[in-house]
């Protein structure tokens, strides 16, 4: 079983696929730590994040290994020459910072890195819960369930600042011009449960995934 979570930024993704996913028992996939990997290591490296084969050739000399747990996913780096050693390097802590976040959107929009994360993903075994932004259309159009969620960007600034120390005022301006910019890749599937987070909070908004487990598609679960 494959389920898909998609939504627009700090709508609760993460935290809901986690719940869900423990709720059903099986490990939970979050491609957008993968994007944030790939955007730090970039920022690090000093790589124009709208060099695709640039991106590509450190991508592919920079191993990354993603682990998906129902609790929470990691990701981590093997560095240059430490394939031998099995030595790597979390990335985790490092991939959530106003630079990742600034920085992500450009490089997601680039088809070769999408391509990239893509085939990362499609190469884990399920069951799973899948979340992200075009999970249930580009990447796994088979999956059994679909969900899309979705709030206002004042109700998604609160929630971000609750997790860093930073003006309400400015993340959601920053939200709201990331929304624009990810427009393309947000668009939820024709099939997907459409469920509107603003006025749930998290328990909440998981138990309208799992009944929608049992309901039909493209219905609105808000």
């Amino acid at each position: 079983m494959i389920v898909t979570i998609d939504g627009v930024a700090a709508s609760g993704k993460s935290s809901v696929a986690s719940g869900v996913a423990r709720r059903l028992n099986i490990p939970y996939v979050s491609s957008g730590l993968l994007y944030r990997a790939a955007t730090l290591l970039a920022l690090e490296a000093g790589t124009d994040l709208g060099d695709a084969p640039a991106l590509i050739a450190l991508l592919s000399g920079s191993p990354l290994r993603l682990e998906p747990l129902p609790e929470g996913n990691r990701i981590f780096l093997t560095p240059v020459g430490e394939q031998e050693t099995g030595a790597e390097r979390d990335l985790t802590a490092d991939a959530h910072t106003s630079a990742v976040d600034a920085g992500v959107s450009a490089l997601a929009q680039l088809p070769e890195l999408r391509e990239w994360v893509n085939a990362q993903l499609r190469a884990l075994t399920p069951p799973f819960v899948a979340e992200g932004r075009d999970m249930g259309t580009a990447v796994f159009p088979q999956a059994q369930a679909k969900f899309f969620l979705t709030a206002s960007p004042r109700v998604r600034a609160l929630r971000r600042v609750k997790e860093r120390l930073e003006d309400v005022a400015e993340v959601e301006a920053a939200l709201v011009a990331r929304d624009a910019k990810d427009k393309a890749q947000s668009a939820p599937a024709a099939d997907a449960q459409l469920i509107d987070t603003s006025t749930l909070d998290l328990s909440g908004v998981i138990a309208a995934v799992l009944r929608g487990l049992h309901q039909p598609a493209s219905s609105d679960l808000s």
